[in-house]
């Protein structure tokens, strides 16, 4: 299963700017509150230093692409509906929103940092609205999420309790649909300190500190900075980052990242999503506007963040908050290569704490069954099923199924 981020944030943010700057699509973009009114999903990528310089050979990609050195893995993205206060009771297009974010595997919290937009998601003048208020909307309205399963599943769970089901497997019954693992009840219900609480005697306090606790665990967030490239931008990221010390803002200009991917498209620019610099390929070829919005991006935005903030923020999503790490399997461990030979053909992404076992599965459920060992292709020594896979690892599982994949 590919990873899912879903972009969340009111309307007007910049939220389709953004998956179209990711994806290349072209989704609807306008000023009118809920234009994406089914989610948009497409296919991004997250960035990591390919391993093939290390082994002093050329290689052939296949479920992913090698770019000047850097291995540009898919991801799925999708657009989802913008949130309103009231969402979790239906206003808006509230059941619609929670019902996608419940598939995601992280959230990006895409928020207008120059102040344009009010509390209802209308356009307003720079300044004016309040995007610490924002995201704190958007946060109340998810957790309440998580306080109207339970609330409205109480008594289901208190009779599981009853019949002897442990809490976290009980609670599970209702949070399963919507990613939720039993780590994450676990962690919540210690985090909240309710581990010596009977459900029963939860009151609404209590409920309210474990279903915060439950959504910070399970749905990994990230806070986007949007619109930096607008004067009002400052000081609200400032204020953004005093205001959630525990949430990483990234910085960004969806606006700019779409205008050099474009212009990369036509061969306007050389551009690589994620880089600090462009180059224009040939002056002759522009006209006046677009020279104008090169020259601002490269002073507003790079010469004040160095980057975009789109492909870092894919980046930081992937990589730090899922902690996943870059797998290279492959079928001969020193050639390196699979049945074709191609050379490291493949890239997985696992999270960290994953296994060899967990690698087979991800490739194929029947190589799973019958593995035996792995080895590893710099040292050639042999893994066992157990062992704990590391970033940029490459290795071939022999397995009984499957002499080697």
């Amino acid at each position: 299963m590919p990873i899912r981020l879903g972009l969340i944030g009111k309307t007007n943010t910049g939220k389709t700017t953004f998956f179209n700057s990711a994806t290349l699509m072209s989704a609807e973009v306008s000023t009118y509150p809920f234009t994406t009114k089914t989610p948009n999903t497409g296919v991004a990528n997250v960035i990591t230093l390919c391993v093939h310089k290390e082994f002093n050979m050329n290689d052939n990609p296949q479920n992913s692409r090698c770019i000047q050195g850097w291995r540009h893995i898919p991801v799925e993205i999708v657009d989802l509906p913008g949130l309103i206060k009231g969402a979790h009771l239906g206003k808006g297009l509230g059941n619609q929103f929670l019902a996608v974010a419940a598939h995601s595997d992280a959230l990006l919290h895409v928020v207008d940092a120059s102040g344009s937009v009010d509390a209802e998601g209308r356009l307003a003048e720079a300044g004016m609205g309040d995007p610490v208020a924002d995201v704190g909307d958007i946060e109340e309205e998810l957790a309440m999420w998580y306080l109207k399963l339970l609330e409205g599943n109480r008594v289901r769970v208190s009779r599981l309790l009853k019949s002897g089901s442990p809490l976290e497997e009980a609670l599970m019954e209702i949070y399963a649909g919507i990613g939720v693992k039993q780590q994450d009840l676990r962690e919540a219900v210690v985090r909240a300190e309710l581990q010596d609480t009977p459900l029963d005697d939860w009151g609404m306090e209590e409920t309210r500190k474990f279903a915060w606790m439950l959504r910070d665990i399970s749905k990994p967030t990230l806070i986007i900075a949007n619109k930096m490239d607008l004067p009002s931008s400052k000081e609200n990221y400032k204020r953004l980052q005093e205001a959630f010390p525990d949430l990483i803002v990234v910085p960004a200009s969806a606006d700019a990242e779409l205008t050099l991917r474009r212009a990369e498209e036509k061969s306007l620019i050389k551009y690589v999503p994620g880089e600090e610099r462009f180059e224009i390929s040939n002056s002759t070829k522009l006209n006046e506007k677009q020279r104008w919005a090169l020259n601002y991006i490269k002073k507003t935005v790079f010469g004040e963040y160095m980057r975009t903030g789109v492909q870092f923020a894919l980046n930081v999503a992937v990589f730090k908050l899922l902690r996943m790490n870059a797998i290279y399997p492959v079928f001969d461990a020193v050639k390196m290569t699979d049945k074709h030979n191609h050379v490291l053909p493949d890239v997985y992404l696992l999270p960290s704490g994953s296994n060899v076992t967990d690698l087979a599965k991800a490739i194929h459920s029947e190589l799973a069954k019958g593995i035996l060992y792995a080895t590893d292709a710099r040292s050639g020594l042999r893994l066992p099923v157990d062992y704990q896979l590391k970033d940029r690892d490459v290795l071939s599982i022999v397995s009984t199924t499957r002499r080697k994949a």
